[in-house]
C-alpha cells in the first residue's frame, strides 16, 4: 500500500511537472512568435483612400517650356526630366478598382513575357542576320523630366516629358530600362495607336535627318532593313508589340535643363501593341543606342511615385546620388548588354534570413540565364519559384493574425483589411552583394486589389530562369544607376 501512494505521489508530482513544462514553454514559444521577427505598420486606411482618388481623379496635362539651351554629349552636365505615373496623364475609364488592377496585371504578364523572350533570344545564340524585319509599307545637363505612374491605364509604367525636334515639341515617353531604342510615333501613320500628344510630324523639325543604312547606329540595330538608302528599324517586345519605321537622328531637349542633338531615334509609322497613351518609349538599358549611352551619361537616376498618384519626379543624367544610398553591384550579362543586373545575394522576412541558396540570384556565367534585373517597366517582382515559395511562407507563418482571403489573378496570398485602419506586418528586404540590405516599404509589398479593403502580396513565381524586381517594388524610391563605377544605389523616400 505504501508502494503505492508512493509510486501515486510521483507520478501526480511527474504530471504536475509537465504541466508547468509546457506552461513554460508555450509562453517562450507564444513570446518567439511575437518578437522574434521584426514588423512595421501598413497604413490600410491610407492605401484604400488612394484607389477611391485615382479613380476620381481628372488629370490636368501641363506643358513642356521649351529648353533654350543645347548641349552636344559629354560626361560633365547633368539633365533632369519630370518624371510622372500614368494616372495622372488620364482620367481611368475602368468601372473598378478590380478592373483596373486586373488590366494592369494582364499587361504586366505580357512585359514579363517580353523580357524573356529577349533573353531567350540572346542565351540561344540568334544572330542579327538571322531577323527580319517584318513586312510593312551632351553632355547630359540636368535632365529632369517628369515620371507619371501608367496604373489608371491599367500598366505599370511611368512616362517622362521630353522634348523631340527643332523647334521642341513635347512627348509622353514610357521609362523603359529593359529596352536600348527609343522612339515615338511618326506622321505619316500607316498604323498608329491613341496617345495624349499629337503625333510627331518630322517634316516640321529642322534638326531630323534619317540615317543611311551604312551608318554605325544602323548597323548597331538588331533589326534593321534599308529603303532608297536610308536605314528602317524594327523592334519587337515579344507580347505581340512592336514599332517600325525610318530611324534617325533628332534633338532631344531634357525640359529647361538643356537639350542634345544628333540622338538617334526611331520614328514609328507602323505601331501595335500596349503602349496606350505615351508617344513612345525611352529606352534606358545598357546599350550602345540606348538614351544614356548615347549622351554619354556617367549615371542616371529615377524616383517612381506611387503607381496611384498623381504626382511626380524627376528623371536624371548625372546628378549626384543621394548619401544614404543602400548600393550594390551593377552587373552585365555577357550574352546581352540591354539588362541592367544587380547583385542580390538572399531576401529576408521578419528580419529572418530565407534559407534562398545564393545561385538563385547569379546569372550563370556559361548559359547566361538566370540572374535578376531591376526593370522600370515590369510592375510586380518575379522570383523564380524556389524563391517565391520560401517567401511567401515565412510571409504567411509571420501574419497568422491577419483574416487571409482567395487569390486574385497571379496572386496567391491575400488578405481581408477592411476592418482595420492599420496592422503590423512583417518587413521584407533584399540583401545584396556587399553586405547591404533595403527593406521595403509595406506599401511596396501588400497592394490593394479593390477598394474594399482586399490586399494581396505583390511578388509572383516565373517560370523563366530571370528574377524582376519591378516598379511596385521600387516606387518612392530614388533608384540609382552608376555606369562609370558600376553600383545601383536605392534611397528611398527621395522622390
Amino acid at each position: 500500500m505504501a508502494e503505492k501512494s508512493i509510486i501515486l505521489h510521483i507520478l501526480i508530482a511527474a504530471f504536475t511537472f509537465s504541466l508547468y513544462c509546457h506552461s513554460v514553454l508555450s509562453r517562450t514559444v507564444s513570446s518567439l512568435d511575437s518578437h522574434s521577427h521584426t514588423t512595421q505598420v501598413f497604413d490600410v486606411s491610407a492605401s484604400i483612400q488612394r484607389t477611391l482618388h485615382i479613380l476620381s481623379f481628372d488629370p490636368q496635362t501641363k506643358p513642356l517650356k521649351q529648353s533654350e539651351q543645347t548641349s552636344t554629349p559629354s560626361s560633365s552636365s547633368s539633365f533632369s526630366l519630370s518624371l510622372h505615373p500614368r494616372s495622372s496623364l488620364h482620367k481611368p475609364q475602368h468601372k473598378d478598382y478590380t478592373a483596373l488592377t486586373l488590366s494592369r496585371l494582364e499587361r504586366d504578364s505580357a512585359r514579363v513575357k517580353s523580357l524573356n523572350a529577349k533573353l531567350e533570344l540572346a542565351v540561344n545564340g540568334i544572330s542579327k542576320s538571322d531577323l527580319k524585319p517584318i513586312e510593312t509599307v551632351v553632355e547630359p545637363e540636368d535632365l529632369q523630366t517628369p515620371v507619371t505612374s501608367g496604373i489608371s491605364q491599367g500598366s505599370g509604367e511611368y512616362f517622362s516629358r521630353i522634348g523631340v525636334g527643332q523647334p521642341a515639341k513635347p512627348f509622353y515617353m514610357v521609362l523603359d530600362t529593359g529596352s536600348d531604342i527609343s522612339w515615338l510615333q511618326c506622321q505619316p501613320c500607316s498604323d498608329c495607336y491613341q496617345q495624349s500628344d499629337p503625333i510627331f510630324n518630322p517634316s516640321g523639325s529642322s534638326s531630323y535627318n534619317p540615317l543611311t543604312c551604312d551608318s554605325q547606329q544602323c548597323s548597331s540595330l538588331d533589326v534593321s532593313a534599308c529603303r532608297s538608302g536610308k536605314c528602317l528599324y524594327q523592334v519587337s517586345y515579344g507580347d505581340g508589340s512592336y514599332t517600325v519605321g525610318d530611324f534617325a537622328t533628332e534633338t532631344v531637349s531634357f525640359g529647361n535643363s538643356g537639350s542634345v542633338k544628333n540622338v538617334a531615334i526611331g520614328c514609328g509609322h507602323d505601331n501595335e501593341g500596349l503602349f496606350v497613351g505615351s508617344a513612345g518609349l525611352l529606352g534606358l538599358g545598357g546599350g550602345s543606342l540606348s538614351l544614356p549611352s548615347q549622351i554619354k551619361a556617367s549615371s542616371f537616376s529615377y524616383c517612381l511615385v506611387d503607381r496611384d498618384s498623381s504626382s511626380s519626379s524627376t528623371l536624371e543624367f548625372n546628378s549626384a546620388s543621394p548619401g544614404d544610398s543602400v548600393t550594390a553591384p551593377l552587373l552585365r550579362n555577357s550574352r546581352i548588354d540591354t539588362f541592367l543586373y544587380v547583385g542580390v545575394t538572399g531576401m529576408a522576412v521578419g528580419g529572418q534570413l530565407l534559407s534562398i541558396p545564393p545561385s538563385v540570384f547569379e546569372v550563370d556565367g556559361t548559359s547566361g540565364r538566370g540572374g535578376i534585373i531591376v526593370d522600370s517597366g515590369t510592375a510586380v517582382t518575379r522570383l523564380q519559384t524556389q524563391a517565391y515559395n520560401s517567401l511567401r511562407d515565412a510571409f504567411v507563418q509571420m501574419t497568422q493574425h491577419l483574416p487571409s482571403t482567395t487569390g486574385f489573378a497571379l496572386f496567391d496570398t491575400c488578405y481581408d483589411l477592411s476592418s482595420m485602419r492599420s496592422v503590423k506586418v512583417p518587413t521584407v528586404s533584399f540583401h545584396f552583394a556587399g553586405g547591404k540590405t533595403l527593406s521595403l516599404p509595406a506599401k511596396n509589398f501588400l497592394i490593394p486589389i479593390d477598394s474594399g479593403g482586399k490586399f494581396c502580396l505583390a511578388f509572383a513565381p516565373t517560370e523563366g530562369s530571370l528574377s524582376i524586381i519591378g516598379n511596385v517594388q521600387q516606387q518612392g524610391t530614388r533608384v540609382s544607376y552608376d555606369l562609370a563605377k558600376s553600383r545601383v544605389g536605392f534611397s528611398p523616400s527621395k522622390c
